[in-house]
């Protein structure tokens, strides 16, 4: 609280500020206006005075008068009426010898004028000049007289400052009058103006402010998972480390979001101003889930956050469970199976058809110890031959012939081959094949599959007797979002299959099997 008292708020640091430049400015103005004015009033008199001296000079009768014994008694009264009709302080008439024919003073005509004469009798130049004299201080004009090209006399003029001051006078008190009203107006704006500021800025101060950017700078650097915030013009505003590593050129570039998922994504939190939860994206080879929620201000959306975080530890144990329930509901399925086999075994027994119960036995137990046995010897890699039997327990359940070509090997797979990445590609790809064989052909469904490992390069091939893909879809399909499923988050297996090939090398191909389906070739190389 201390602080507050020691150190002017923000409000009242504005105010004096936009205060000061308002006065400053008005202050300013008005010594210049101020000075303006009278430069120009005194230079409007001296125009003035020139006019009317060069008219006095041009009278035809003060000029004719110029000759005569008493040029006075002719000069005094017309220039006394020039000065009262154009209201100058004094109109003076005088010959070459600078002696006076004319004075709003009488008692001073016939003597000599002031030494300024001299210039206008001798150089026959006009000249404008401000002076002291006889009248006070004045604002003169004096200009020759001719008669037949020669000069004769000088007019002299002058315009009192007396007036001339009085009149400013008025002009400065209602320039300050004016000074002052802008001088209020200008606060009582900055008083309202530094209000607004603070209004917008939730009437914090500067280190209240400064605090908060810097705790909200912290705060998004400590979050684990990647956070973006957007404008509408998918410009980055805020952005942590985490996702500075996750997100590279292909979706953000030059601060702006270019991937064209996130785009949409970001159209439909602004368009809906609705959060979206667990979108499922591709970064890299890994999958990510993204959160999106809108910035909401007066009422409008003006951008978007995003959350984007890894499959989480939950999700994966739910994922889990869901297998460990599938498995235990095919453990029951089967259980179920082999009590309907084990009662026809009794029953055979029982009818004393031994020869048929042992043929039924050595079946059934012949078909998993050969798809056993031909794993252990044909594939080396345990990973590889896992997931094998796995999808090949996993097409009984979905009902689809799985076959494997009993000339496939893979026995020459060096240390270096990341075969735990690959299994990820290869079940993938079963996976896919199963599912499109079973819409296609129901029970009638079959994939085959076959591989070798001789040469320089492990191949895969996997068909099926599915649809097939079209061929403008072929390079379409390994695109990120890219499906032909109804529901969200779909369209992402194959794109992690193609990053995750990439990362081994490794290429991908698509053809057409020779039952209709589609047939996926994988190429590795060994090293």
């Amino acid at each position: 609280m201390r602080n507050k008292f020691k150190h002017p708020t923000l409000l009242s640091q504005l105010i004096f500020l936009i205060s000061i430049i308002v006065l400053l400015t008005v202050l300013s103005v008005s010594i210049i206006f101020s000075s303006m004015i009278d430069d120009i009033a005194k230079k409007s008199l001296g125009n003035q005075a020139m006019t009317v001296a060069k008219m006095a000079a041009r009278h035809e009768e003060i000029i004719e008068a110029m000759d005569d014994p008493d040029p006075s008694a002719t000069i005094q009264p017309i220039a006394e009426e020039i000065r009262k009709s154009t209201g100058a302080g004094y109109v003076v008439i005088g010959n070459k010898e600078s002696i006076r024919y004319s004075h709003h003073m009488p008692q001073y005509i016939g003597k000599k004028m002031g030494t300024s004469s001299k210039s206008a009798i001798e150089e026959g130049a006009s000249v404008i000049y401000e002076g002291s004299g006889i009248s006070g201080e004045a604002i003169k004009a004096k200009t020759p007289i001719y008669k037949d090209g020669v000069i004769v006399g000088v007019s002299s003029v002058g315009f009192l400052t007396d007036e001339v001051k009085v009149r400013m006078k008025e002009y400065h008190s209602k320039l300050f009058e004016f000074s002052v009203i802008i001088i209020l107006i200008g606060i009582i704006g900055a008083i309202l103006l530094a209000r607004r500021v603070k209004k917008l800025i939730f009437n914090l101060e500067p280190e209240e402010i400064s605090f908060l950017f810097k705790e909200k700078e912290a705060t998004i650097e400590s979050i684990r998972d990647a956070t973006v915030a957007v404008n509408k013009n998918y410009n980055i505003t805020s952005i942590n480390k985490r996702a500075r590593e996750l997100l590279t050129d292909h979706h953000v570039r030059e601060d702006q979001v270019v991937d064209s998922r996130l785009i949409t994504l970001i159209e439909s939190v602004i368009l809906t101003k609705q959060n979206l939860i667990n979108q499922k994206f591709l970064f890299g080879h890994q999958l990510y889930m993204v959160d999106a929620a809108p910035i909401i201000q007066k009422q409008q959306t003006i951008g978007a956050v995003l959350t984007i975080r890894p499959t989480s530890e939950i999700e994966r144990f739910t994922k889990e469970v869901l297998e460990i329930k599938s498995i235990s509901d095919s453990i029951r399925a089967q259980n179920h199976e082999y009590l309907n086999r084990l009662n026809t075994i009794y029953g055979l027994i029982v009818l004393e058809q031994y020869d048929e119960a042992k043929a039924l036995i050595s079946d059934e137990v012949k078909e998993r110890q050969d798809i056993v046995v031909f794993l252990t010897s044909s594939v080396k890699d345990p990973y590889i031959a896992a997931c094998l039997l796995g999808k090949i327990n996993r097409s009984k359940e979905l009902k689809v012939n799985l076959e494997i070509d009993e000339e496939s090997n893979l026995a020459h797979i060096p240390e270096s081959f990341n075969s735990k990445l690959f299994v990820g590609v290869l079940g993938n790809i079963i996976d896919n094949a199963m599912e499109a064989a079973i819409v296609a052909k129901g029970v009638q469904a079959h994939v085959k599959i076959s591989f070798t490992d001789i040469g320089s390069e492990i191949i895969f091939d996997i068909e099926d007797n599915g649809n097939g893909v079209p061929m403008e879809w072929h390079e379409k399909i390994y695109t990120e979002g890219f499906t032909t499923k109804g529901g969200e988050n779909h369209g992402l297996g194959l794109a992690i299959v193609k990053n995750t090939l990439d990362l081994l090398h490794g290429e991908i191909y698509l053809s057409t099997s020779s039952s209709g389906g589609a047939q996926f070739t994988i190429v590795l190389p060994k090293k």
